[in-house]
């Protein structure tokens, strides 16, 4: 394909190079006088070559083990660096890296072609490939196409259009983000918020973002904490080397907390409660194209000319013995027994306790459960099958649902409706900024009140389990940031606690 587009020299594909096994342990020679009786002596080595010299007779020196060299001509020659899946014979690509020569466009399209076919490939690395604004919109076009594509790293692209967040949009299936040192300033910022969570859409595949090493500083970390308000997903945040003040770790350590609705979020709310409350959409458009039967047509109330097909003698018996007929329901009864919209079937239950809902077990049940902000459902369903038992006449189906943030419990303080912030996001950092001890207090703050929320439910996540807040504008003694090093250690699932006497004789 680079020889069609006339790109030549064409960039060869290679091998990515790992680094060689360790040398081998020197060998210790034995000392005088610890030879034992009966046992044979090691086999002496024999004497190592004399070493090389040159014209001039200075000694020659031998070629690496552990690396290898090229010239420099050959180091700097484009190329792709890939990894090969061994279980798959060595022909399915599964990373792809490619470092230091600038792709163009036409380049670009040419990977566009060759990549959505790797159907094993999760890795793409380009790093400092001089991406401009219209390839990262070609990337974020096919990206999708790669079905299996989880890690995109783009380290040291500064782009002027900064529309990273096209990378993350609706289509994406990107896990793991790396955006170190890309010149991302606000304007960059407010796109990737954005692009995290709003009102009308959330970011549901990022798992990780890396932001370090770019000039986002207190206006861009605003609108990031905008976008962790209603994003559920996102459990690792990189915000170091960013130039971030008080201000933008207060609203971090807002929305990490707990934060105040605003006018476009209660409107929102609003309507997610009364789409909640009203029967799905969809299910009332599928029961107006396809009605239920008539009642009439599936009643055994029917004449008795029609339905009886018996003789006069069978006629008398019931006449004579009307107890032995089953008795059945007329008028309101009946209708009430009836299929009812939606699919649902009401049973009178005649001790007057509380009414229970069943559904069957087909294709529409899905259909009339998925409604936004709807809890999880719990109901009962009969079985239907052929070979059902008798004693196993009831099957219970448990739905769990994403709950949309605005949907949570709100409190109503000081005329602002509040509801709990993010506690999905389980590592943050915050080092080498610029926060001083108001920014402190507050991620202070926000981190002992996602600790009373996860003692009383951890449903909605266990909050924040790492925060690094190393190299700020505070002492490395400072109290606020020692209380927050003690808060969090217990929380940290990699931390050790030193091992005492005490410890170790039990």
């Amino acid at each position: 394909m680079c020889r069609r587009s006339t790109i030549v020299p064409s960039p060869s594909v290679v091998m990515r190079p790992k680094p060689g096994p360790p040398p081998p342990p020197p060998e210790t020679k034995p000392e005088k006088g610890s030879k034992e009786k009966g046992k044979q002596t090691a086999p002496i080595p024999e004497p190592e070559p004399e070493p090389e010299v040159n014209e001039d007779g200075e000694p020659v020196e031998p070629p690496p083990k552990t690396y290898t060299t090229k010239d420099k001509f050959e180091y700097f020659k484009p190329c792709v660096q890939v990894e090969i899946d061994p279980l798959d014979k060595g022909e399915a690509v599964t990373e792809i890296y490619i470092r230091g020569w600038k792709i163009d466009q036409t380049m670009m399209e040419i990977f566009q072609s060759c990549w959505p076919p790797l159907e094993k490939l999760h890795t793409i690395n380009l790093w400092e490939a001089g991406l401009t604004g219209e390839m990262l919109h070609l990337m974020a076009s096919f990206l999708p196409l790669c079905v299996n594509l989880k890690n995109l790293i783009l380290d040291g692209n500064p782009v002027k259009e900064e529309n990273f967040h096209e990378l993350i949009g609706e289509d994406s299936i990107i896990q793991n983000l790396s955006l170190r040192f890309c010149c991302i300033s606000e304007v960059g910022a407010r796109n990737i918020g954005a692009s995290l969570g709003t009102t009308k859409f959330a970011n549901t595949k990022l798992l990780s973002l890396n932001l370090s090493g770019n000039c986002i500083g207190d206006e861009g970390a605003c609108h990031i904490a905008k976008g962790l308000r209603l994003n559920r997903n996102l459990l690792s945040l990189t915000l170091s080397s960013n130039k971030i003040g008080n201000k933008g770790a207060a609203k971090i350590a807002e929305a990490l907390s707990r934060f105040a609705l605003c006018h476009e979020e209660v409107v929102e709310r609003r309507r997610l409660m009364s789409e909640r409350g009203s029967p799905d959409r969809k299910t009332l458009q599928r029961e107006e194209a396809h009605p239920p039967p008539s009642r009439r047509a599936d009643s055994k109330d029917r004449p008795g000319s029609v339905r009886s097909s018996g003789t006069h003698a069978d006629t008398k018996k019931t006449r004579e013995k009307p107890s032995a007929r089953k008795k059945e329901p007329k008028g309101k009864e009946a209708k009430d027994q009836e299929i009812t919209k939606g699919g649902k079937k009401e049973k009178e239950d005649p001790k007057g306790t509380q009414k229970k809902a069943t559904f069957r077990l087909v294709s529409t049940l899905a259909a009339s459960m998925v409604t936004d902000g709807a809890k999880t459902i719990g109901m009962k369903t009969k079985d239907k099958k052929k070979d059902k038992k008798p004693s196993a006449t009831e099957l219970e189906v448990d739905v769990l649902e994403v709950i949309n943030p605005l949907m949570e419990e709100a409190d109503f303080i000081d005329g602002e409706l509040m509801i709990a912030g993010n506690r999905v996001l389980i590592n943050l950092n915050l080092s080498r900024n610029e926060i001083g001890e108001s920014g402190l207090q507050a991620l202070l703050k926000a981190v002992q009140y996602q600790t009373t929320l996860t003692l009383d439910s951890r449903s909605s996540g266990t909050g924040l389990m790492r925060l690094c807040l190393t190299r700020n504008a505070v002492p490395a003694d400072n109290d606020i940031l020692k209380k927050i090093t003690d808060h969090m250690i217990a929380k940290d699932p990699f931390y050790k606690s030193p091992v005492t006497p005490d410890s170790e004789q039990s």
